[in-house]
């Protein structure tokens, strides 16, 4: 994700969609490597070596963000009544899907690292299968229903969607400054 740019108020809502994108294609990556038979290949090593990465460094940080940064924002500007307890039940709604996926991703992990590491082994198809639909099914929630309500409530105060832009543009350079130093 990218910090806001000036005049463009909805940014963080929209770097939030944009980190879809690449869960998407790197689920599809999961699906083709879930399909291939077993046997060593540097194509499967390396396939098996970005889906690890990417779980890591962006889905874990794509959840923290939204848990740590977007969900409390909205939840703060939520009008009190139906649409707070709307904002209350949806956001419960993604904590515990958050934690469903990171279930069935660690299920996964160890065999991805063990196919990273050149080692003749096959993915949980079952597993894998239910972690692609899963991830889909609650990208396209937050699609269709949260990222369009946190859109209304935050773009009725610029200076609330600039804060929440200010603090991921904070968090992002603090972690790129911590991995330039050998810190993560």
């Amino acid at each position: 994700m990218t910090s806001g740019q000036p005049g463009n108020v909805d940014q963080p809502i929209r770097d939030f969609s944009d980190c879809h994108v690449g869960i998407v294609g790197t689920l599809n990556e999961l699906t083709a490597l879930s399909r291939q038979s077993t046997g060593p290949s540097p194509e499967r090593s390396a396939c098996a070596g970005r889906i690890l990465t990417f779980f890591r460094d962006v889905v874990a940080t794509h959840h923290t963000e939204e848990e740590k940064d977007l969900f409390p924002a909205i939840l703060a500007d939520a009008t009190a009544g139906a649409e707070q307890a709307k904002v209350d039940r949806l956001v419960r709604q993604l904590v515990d899907e958050h934690r469903s996926l990171e279930s069935l991703y660690a299920r996964l992990a160890p065999a991805l690292a063990a196919i990273a590491d050149g080692q003749d082994v096959c993915l949980d198809p079952t597993t894998s299968a239910v972690l692609v639909a899963d991830y889909l099914a609650h990208a396209g929630f937050e699609e269709a229903q949260f990222l369009p309500l946190a859109q209304q409530i935050l773009g009725r105060n610029s200076d609330h969607m600039a804060a929440l832009g200010l603090s991921l543009h904070i968090r992002h350079a603090s972690l790129e400054v911590r991995r330039k130093f050998g810190i993560i």
